[in-house]
C-alpha cells in the first residue's frame, strides 16, 4: 500500500526473533523450531501477516514432524500454502504474499528429485519468489489490504511478496554462511 506498515510488521518480527535467538538457542528440530517460530510471530508480529505467517509455520511444522529429508521440506511448504489459502482467502495471482511463495514452491519441487540438492534449488526458489514480487507490480489486487486502494495508486510490488522473497533470500544466505 505504500504506508510502510508491511515494513514496520516485518521489522518488527524480525527484532522479535534476534531477541528469541540470544536469550536462548532455537530447537534444532526442525518441527519444534517451526513451531516455536510460529508461536512467536503470532505473539510479536501483529497484523494479517503474523496471523498468516503462524498459520504458514504451524502447518508447516505438521509436515515435518515424522521426516526432514529435502522432500519432506518441499511438501511443508505446500502444506504451509495451503493453509495460508484455507484460511486467509487469497490464491496465487492475488497480488500477495501468496505470490512469492506459490512461485518458490514450484521451484522447491525440485527438492523431491532424488538427486536435489539443497543449496541450489533453494537460490532457484529464490530467484522465482524475487520475479514473482516484482510481477504483482502490475497486477491487479484480488485480496488482502491492497484491494480497498484503487489499482492507480498502487505502483509498488505488493509488499507481502517483496517481504516473503526477502525472507528467503535472508534464508539462503544464512544457509550459505
Amino acid at each position: 500500500a505504500g504506508d510502510g506498515d508491511c515494513g514496520h510488521t516485518h521489522a518488527r518480527a524480525a527484532r522479535a526473533i534476534q531477541e528469541w535467538v540470544r536469550a536462548r538457542p532455537p530447537p534444532a528440530a526442525p518441527a519444534q523450531l517451526l513451531s516455536a517460530l510460529a508461536d512467536l510471530l503470532l505473539e510479536k508480529m501483529g497484523g494479517s501477516s503474523g496471523a498468516l505467517y503462524g498459520l504458514f509455520l504451524t502447518a508447516a511444522a505438521r509436515s515435518l514432524l515424522d521426516r526432514n529429508d529435502l522432500p519432506a521440506w518441499a511438501d511443508a511448504v505446500d502444506a504451509g500454502i495451503e493453509a495460508m489459502q484455507r484460511y486467509g482467502g487469497a490464491a496465487p495471482g492475488d497480488r500477495t504474499m501468496l505470490d512469492s511463495l506459490g512461485a518458490a514452491a514450484q521451484a522447491l519441487h525440485a527438492l523431491r528429485q532424488p538427486s536435489a540438492h539443497l543449496l541450489p534449488v533453494l537460490a532457484a526458489a529464490v530467484q522465482s519468489a524475487e520475479a514473482a514480487a516484482e510481477a504483482t507490480r502490475e497486477m491487479e489486487a484480488g485480496a488482502g489490504r491492497a484491494s480497498y486502494i484503487g489499482s492507480a495508486r498502487l505502483l509498488q510490488p505488493d509488499p507481502g511478496a517483496v517481504a516473503v522473497a526477502a525472507v528467503l533470500r535472508a534464508v539462503l544466505e544464512g544457509l550459505r554462511g
